[in-house]
């Protein structure tokens, strides 16, 4: 009976160990996560407060150049959002592409976006070799 209560006192310690770094581990990864939503979910909101993501397609034939700013839609096939991005887009911006925009919607309806991610692919090629 002697031998149980040290095994039962290590187990306790064993667990509340294990515990204490599964809930660091957790709320560590709470801030790196990234969530975002479809424009269809957008449209679904009844009111947005504050800043979201969107993630979705840039429509084809959508974006113009305006100054300092970029407009297009974002599309996900059901819903499209106007955004307005100020700044410049990564260089590998270009339509018919993934992208995830960080900003709030205006009183318009627009979103307006301070910061694109552009998704593509992870496959590059070298330029074509210029024949003499």
């Amino acid at each position: 009976m002697r031998l149980a209560r040290p095994r039962t006192r290590v187990l306790v310690v064993a667990v509340t160990a294990l515990a204490a770094i599964g809930l660091l581990a957790a709320s560590g990864l709470d801030d790196s996560l990234v969530y975002y939503r479809s424009p269809a979910e957008a449209a679904s909101l009844s009111a947005v407060d504050g800043r979201l993501r969107l993630g979705g397609l840039v429509q084809p034939g959508s974006v113009v150049r305006d100054g300092e700013a970029v407009r297009f839609v974002l599309t996900d096939g059901v819903a499209d959002v106007d955004v307005v991005h100020l700044g410049d887009p990564p260089g590998v911006f270009q339509e018919g592409q993934g992208a995830l925009v960080e900003g709030a919607f205006d009183g318009d309806g627009a979103f307006r976006s301070d910061l694109l991610i552009v998704k593509h692919s992870n496959e590059y090629e070298a330029a074509p070799e210029a024949r003499p």
